[in-house]
């Protein structure tokens, strides 16, 4: 794009400058609107402006403990998504305060600023009485939002992977360190949807393709295991390594370790969420609050993790997976 962006519909992201938050500026920005993205850390969102226009992406300093920030963030928009969420606890980041106290401030004062739509993202999993915090937090969440703005749209996606995941990314690095791959909970499963699917069904809701007032399930095409799923990775990077089951006892004495670590590699209330399958129900099915029932058809592993994860094979690109196989590599 050249020139100086002069759009006129305005949409702020919260959380915008994260994993799904850049695809989703993207996604926006494409169609034409302007995007306002509300950071804690404004000069880290510095990376989305070439995704728009001249003066067509602005981030702005808002954290969602802080009201009046959320509510500077929210005037003159004319819609909202709040991808805001935390993966573990930290300091003052807990799950309530974001997932829940953070979503109930974004609803209720884009309510008051006359928003025409707002999209918020929780999780698959999310419910009121899960043994998992962040489940919990999340179901508390969505209360929040649809009890302040009846006419919201709730997304809850599955795993989500593309080029900046957590979930692939992590556990090939692992692969091109470790000749075996730890894992809790290898049967649990998954339906893993690509993150620019997803923008593109919050982008949608915003542009009242969506039914008010509505929990979407998004799932990709393809429901598998936990090990099934890591087994595609190995086969995309070319390399044989042993996946180890850790009972979950196991698992939940070693999260009570390593959630201390600076890079908290399990927690234990993660353990708790392995245990429970994350797919689509099929409830969300029938109903059409999917994916195709927003008229997009998703995106398979197959079609997009060659895109990244060919960096993790032992020649990067000029690999092929299907001859390397070699357990010394």
């Amino acid at each position: 794009m050249v020139g100086v962006y002069q759009g006129s519909e305005l949409v702020t992201v919260f959380g915008g400058s994260g994993f799904v938050g850049r695809h989703v500026v993207r996604a926006l920005a494409r169609r034409g609107y302007r995007v306002r993205v509300a950071v804690r850390r404004p000069e880290r969102a510095f990376f989305l402006q070439p995704l728009g226009g001249v003066g067509q992406i602005t981030a702005v300093r808002t954290n969602v403990r802080d009201r009046a920030s959320v509510a500077a963030a929210v005037s003159g928009a004319d819609g909202v998504i709040n991808l805001v969420g935390i993966l573990y606890e930290s300091g003052r980041q807990r799950f309530d305060a974001v997932h829940a106290e953070g979503a109930r401030a974004i609803a209720e004062e884009a309510r008051k600023a006359g928003i025409a739509r707002l999209a918020h993202v929780s999780a698959i999993g999310a419910a009121p009485k899960s043994d998992s915090a962040y489940f919990r937090s999340n179901a508390a969440g969505e209360e929040a939002v649809l009890a302040a703005f009846p006419e919201a749209t709730v997304h809850r996606p599955s795993i989500q992977f593309g080029p900046e995941d957590r979930f692939f990314n992590r556990f090939a690095g692992m692969a091109m360190l470790s000749p075996v791959i730890p894992v809790v909970g290898p049967n649990t499963r998954f339906q893993p949807v690509y993150v620019g699917d997803v923008a593109e069904a919050l982008v949608r809701s915003l542009e009242g393709k969506a039914t008010p007032g509505t929990t979407y399930k998004l799932g990709g095409p393809e429901v598998k295991t936990f090990r099934e799923c890591l087994e595609l990775m190995l086969a995309e990077i070319g390399r044989k390594r042993l996946v180890l089951m850790l009972p979950f006892p196991l698992a939940r004495v070693a999260g009570a370790i390593l959630q201390h670590l600076p890079r908290r590699i399990i927690t234990t209330d993660q353990v708790r969420q392995l245990r429970v399958d994350n797919v689509v129900s099929p409830e969300a099915e029938a109903a059409g609050r999917t994916l195709r029932g927003l008229g997009i058809a998703p995106s398979t592993m197959a079609s997009v993790l060659p895109s990244y994860l060919w960096r993790f094979r032992p020649k990067g690109e000029f690999s092929r997976p299907d001859l390397a196989a070699d357990p010394d590599r």
